[in-house]
């Protein structure tokens, strides 16, 4: 089962989430072959951590939920609140399998919040050059849709935002955010 994670910062963490770094990517190490994309998002300035990404594929709930709230930053009180959602890459790839890897682009995260009726689950047509990773957030049991969150690389924050139809969502959310693990 696939999992999206989002941790995200407590404001003035970042001497803490810089403090915790190396036990941060220890904890990830143990979840490499389980990793489909990672990485941390960024405040307006595009330098200042904002949150922390993590797509894994997981046996069920409580592992990921395991994952989650066993990762040091979240343990020390780095973050502020966690995303936790099932996911469905509708992709087939990892981050890695991107063909521009890790060089070229801005790179956004973009969060679709759902407003109750489900939008169509498919990849939008003629943007699948632009996604790093794309799917649906789901409920546990994977039966109930509840957004959309996609890893795109894009000229601008607008035209990330574009690849979900702001009128399909509660609300649409976009962060800066870059590849992460090991340089």
């Amino acid at each position: 089962m696939e999992f999206f994670c989002f941790h995200r910062d407590r404001p003035g963490s970042r001497p803490l989430r810089m403090e915790l770094l190396e036990q941060h990517w220890s904890y990830m190490d143990g979840y490499e072959e389980a990793m489909i994309a990672r990485g941390p998002t960024f405040a307006a300035d595009g330098d200042t951590p904002s949150g922390s990404v993590h797509i894994v594929d997981l046996p069920g709930p409580a592992a990921a939920r395991a994952f989650a709230f066993d990762e040091p930053g979240y343990q020390a009180g780095v973050y502020r609140d966690v995303l936790l959602r099932r996911w469905c890459n509708l992709l087939g790839r990892s981050m890695w399998d991107f063909p521009s890897g890790r060089r070229g682009g801005n790179r956004y995260l973009v969060l679709g919040l759902g407003a109750g009726t489900p939008v169509r689950l498919d990849v939008p047509a003629g943007r699948e050059e632009e996604l790093i990773a794309y799917g649906p957030l789901l409920s546990d049991d994977g039966d109930a849709w509840l957004g959309t969150a996609a890893l795109v690389q894009a000229s601008d924050a607008d035209t990330a935002r574009s690849v979900l139809d702001p009128a399909e969502y509660a609300d649409v959310e976009v962060h800066d955010w870059a590849f992460g693990g090991r340089r």
